[in-house]
C-alpha cells in the first residue's frame, strides 16, 4: 500500500486521534513490503560528495518525494561507501555511481569546498559524472556549482552559487556568467541554484515546471513551505561598509554616513574634504571605485534595510529619514538592489509580533 504523502508529511493528519486502532493501522502498514515507486516515475538521484551538508542532501527526497510518487529519489556517492558530511556524521547512500546511467535528473547537493579542492575537485567525483547521459537534467544546489563548473559544463552559461562565493567562484571560472543575486537559474538541461534553503525553491521549480502548479503547490503546502518566494538572494547579501580611513576622502564619507536625510551636494561634500569639486570627485573615484551619487544610494539603501528590519516606522518615514525624497524612491531603489519592495523586504526580515 503506498503511502498518502500527507500522512509521510504530516504525522497522524488523516485520523482524528492517535488511539489503539490508529495505532494497529500505523504496525500493519510498516509491516507491509514497500511497493516502490509506479512505473514511469522520474528517477533523480542525489550525488552525495565528501563533505556534503546534511540538510541540502536531504531536500529533493522531502520535496520530490512528496510529489504523491512522481518522483522515485535514490542516493548515491562516488564509489558505493559511506560519505563523511560538513558535520559529525556520516552517510550512507543506497547506491553507487553506476546508479547516475538511469538517471532522469541528478541533482548535486553542497559540500565543503577550500579553494584547493574548488580548483581540482575529486577525480572521483568527476568520473562519477560523467557516468550521467548525455540529456539528463543537471542540478546544483550552492557548492554543488562548482563540481559542474569544473566539469565544463557550467561554460557560456548563466550560472548562480552562494553570494558569499562569487569572488572565489568567478576567479575560477571566467568562462561562466554568474549571477549572484538570483535564488536559481534555469536553463532547461542545467539548473543551479543558490545556498541552503534555495534547494527547496528549485526543486519546488522542477515540480513546477514538470507537473504544473496546482501539484507544486500541493508539495509546498506539505512540507510547510511557500510556493514561490519574492526577489532573489540579493535581498540576502550582505554589504558592509568598507573602513573610511583617517585619509583622502575617508573622514567626508564618514561625516556623510551621519547625515544620511541631508541632500548632501557635491559641493557639499567637497567643502568639508577641503578640496576643489574636481580633485574630489577624482580621489573619491579612486578611493570607492563609485561616483558620489551610487556611494550615497547604497548607503541610504544600508540605512533603510536596517530601519525595516528594525523597526516599525512607516516606509514613507524611512525614506525620509535615509533621504530618499519619496517612499516611491525608496521602492524603486529598494527593488533595484534586492528585486522586493520595502513591505515584501521588512516580511522576510521582520520578527512577527506573538
Amino acid at each position: 500500500m503506498p503511502i498518502d504523502p500527507a500522512a509521510r508529511c504530516v504525522p497522524g493528519a488523516r485520523g482524528a486521534s492517535a488511539g489503539p486502532s490508529r495505532a494497529r493501522d500505523l504496525a500493519g502498514r510498516a509491516a507491509e513490503p514497500d511497493p516502490g515507486p509506479p512505473p514511469g516515475a522520474h528517477k533523480v538521484v542525489v550525488l552525495a560528495l565528501d563533505g556534503v551538508y546534511p540538510f541540502e542532501l536531504g531536500i529533493p527526497h522531502r520535496v520530490l518525494g512528496s510529489a504523491d510518487g512522481r518522483y522515485e529519489v535514490l542516493s548515491a556517492s562516488v564509489d558505493g561507501q559511506p560519505v563523511r558530511t560538513d558535520s559529525d556524521l556520516a552517510v550512507a547512500p543506497g547506491h553507487g555511481p553506476e546508479v547516475l546511467a538511469e538517471a532522469d535528473t541528478v541533482v548535486i547537493p553542497p559540500y565543503a569546498v577550500s579553494r584547493a579542492s574548488a580548483a581540482a575537485p575529486d577525480p572521483q567525483a568527476l568520473a562519477a559524472l560523467s557516468r550521467v547521459r548525455p540529456g539528463t537534467r543537471l542540478v546544483s544546489i550552492c557548492t554543488g556549482a562548482f563540481l559542474l563548473a569544473a566539469a565544463g559544463l557550467l561554460d557560456g552559461r548563466r550560472a548562480t552559487t552562494h553570494w558569499a562565493l562569487t569572488d572565489h567562484f568567478r576567479e575560477l571560472f571566467p568562462r561562466v556568467e554568474l549571477d549572484p543575486g538570483v535564488l536559481f537559474v534555469d536553463h532547461g538541461d542545467v539548473l543551479t541554484s543558490a545556498g541552503a534553503a534555495s534547494g527547496i525553491d528549485v526543486c519546488l521549480h522542477l515540480v513546477r515546471r514538470d507537473h504544473g502548479s496546482e501539484v507544486a503547490n500541493q508539495v509546498a503546502r506539505l512540507c510547510v513551505v511557500p510556493p514561490y518566494r519574492d526577489g532573489g538572494q540579493a535581498q540576502y547579501i550582505e554589504r558592509p561598509l568598507p573602513p573610511a580611513g583617517g585619509t583622502g576622502t575617508g573622514p567626508t564619507r564618514d561625516w556623510a554616513v551621519q547625515r544620511l536625510e541631508l541632500p548632501l551636494s557635491l559641493d557639499d561634500l567637497a567643502a568639508h574634504a577641503a578640496m576643489s569639486t574636481r580633485t574630489f570627485v577624482r580621489r573619491f573615484q579612486e578611493e570607492t571605485g563609485l561616483s558620489r551619487g551610487r556611494w550615497l544610494t547604497q548607503q541610504r539603501l544600508r540605512r533603510a534595510r536596517h530601519l525595516l528590519e528594525s523597526s516599525d516606522l512607516p516606509v514613507e518615514r524611512v525614506a525620509h529619514e535615509v533621504g530618499f525624497a519619496t517612499a516611491t524612491s525608496l521602492r524603486r531603489h529598494l527593488a533595484g538592489e534586492t528585486g522586493v519592495a520595502p513591505s515584501a523586504y521588512r516580511r522576510t526580515f521582520r520578527a512577527s509580533r506573538p
